[in-house]
């Protein structure tokens, strides 16, 4: 089933109270917008296959400074005067599309887990909708106009809800059309216009930790929150990479982006370029995001003598998505021949320029096998990579 999810963020926020970095979506917790770690955790879910965006007609400089690169996988709608309408103008983006169900998530609930989406989306089914919710275990009092408690009202079988509240699309879409054209705007939340609408729901067990920011106290905590459960270590990733190519008849070799009059040369699908290769895989490592032929697959023919720098430069701008600063690269090139000393300058010089950084947090070094093995007898070159990126947040204690 396709599945897409529209996050609503179009509105003001005034219970947060004013602040210089904008509405509460785009105030900073851990370093980031609540926004943007609201967004990741929707973009990282492989169930998910689109994303919609709704935000208030001022705020797309603030949206694109919040998401940055993001925003290149996600549609943006302008919102309407209420969340309703928002929500509805969200849903019409996706018409189009039409996914087979769609999850409606708060934008200020930037601590939504891989659990709980899952647990959403594996509980959908064609014709009901789907609500995450947290037992009521406080004790409820009912109170007149004067203050004075006139029941207790017992909590038995009463839930608090919370989003993301998913649904069969098209179903939830005319219950929001109906809505709409009803003049009904007083619906506090997606469900209960399935419920008017008719929509069955169903309730599956939230969490706790998915709480909705809304005064200016919740912003300070979830800081407070991220910041203590991500200072104690930086999160540095170490990324390995290996790869090996063999020689076939030619006129030069090109090693880490330079070109190196040769004998031979070596033998691949796109230019061979070992070093970059084995750059590539160990950049991607340290995002988790499996290897080279993942991302460019030696059968595809677009990449038939490509330059590796476009793999290199894809890797990057993974790592950077996700906010990855590349601290430095070691590359030990393996061969008997050609010499690597005389290209060592324009090497490093190349690899600058791909991988963003100063030539200073290059390393790229050679060695033979003193003739032992393939590479001694001078069929082919293998090259080793490593990579240290600091990504941001830091390892939880």
């Amino acid at each position: 089933m396709r599945v897409a999810a529209v996050i609503v963020a179009a509105g003001r926020g005034e219970r947060a109270g004013q602040s210089v970095e904008g509405p509460k979506q785009y105030r900073k917790i851990g370093g980031e917008a609540v926004l943007s770690h609201t967004l990741r955790a929707f973009l990282d879910c492989p169930l998910i296959d689109h994303v919609v965006v709704v935000i208030h007609k001022e705020d797309a400089a603030l949206f694109a400074q919040a998401t940055g690169e993001h925003t290149e996988n996600i549609i943006t709608v302008t919102g309407g005067p209420t969340r309703q309408e928002s929500t509805r103008l969200g849903l019409l983006a996706l018409k189009d599309i039409a996914p087979d169900h769609v999850l409606i998530h708060d934008g200020v609930r930037p601590f939504i887990s891989a659990d709980l989406l899952e647990r959403v989306i594996f509980n959908l089914t064609p014709h009901i909708g789907v609500l995450p919710v947290l037992a009521v275990s406080d004790t409820l009092k009912a109170a007149g106009h004067d203050a004075m408690v006139s029941a207790t009202v017992p909590r038995a079988g009463l839930y608090a809800a919370q989003t993301p509240q998913a649904f069969p699309y098209a179903p939830i879409l005319t219950a929001h059309d109906a809505a709409f054209a009803a003049g009904r705007s007083d619906f506090t939340d997606d469900s209960a216009i399935a419920e008017w609408h008719g929509l069955p729901v169903r309730i599956v067990e939230g969490s706790a930790d998915n709480t909705k920011l809304t005064w200016a106290k919740d912003i300070d905590m979830a800081d407070d929150r991220l910041s203590q459960k991500f200072s104690a270590y930086p999160d540095v990733r170490t990324g390995n990479g290996y790869d090996v190519h063999a020689f076939e008849a030619g006129n030069g070799v090109t090693l880490a982006g330079v070109f190196i009059e040769h004998d031979c040369k070596l033998s691949g699908h796109s230019d061979a370029d070992v070093a970059l290769h084995a750059l590539t895989d160990a950049l991607l490592a340290t995002r988790g995001a499996g290897d080279i032929g993942t991302h460019f697959p030696p059968s595809d023919p677009q990449w038939k003598g490509a330059s590796s720098r476009i793999f290199v430069e894809h890797a990057v701008k993974i790592v950077k998505e996700a906010g990855g600063r590349i601290a430095n690269a070691d590359i030990t090139l393996i061969c008997e021949a050609p010499k690597i000393g005389p290209h060592r300058e324009a090497m490093t010089a190349a690899l600058s320029k791909m991988l963003g950084i100063s030539p200073d947090r290059i390393s790229v070094k050679a060695t033979t096998n003193e003739k032992l093995g393939f590479i001694g007898r001078r069929e082919g070159i293998a090259a080793i990579a490593t990579v240290s990126v600091i990504y941001p947040g830091g390892l939880p204690e």
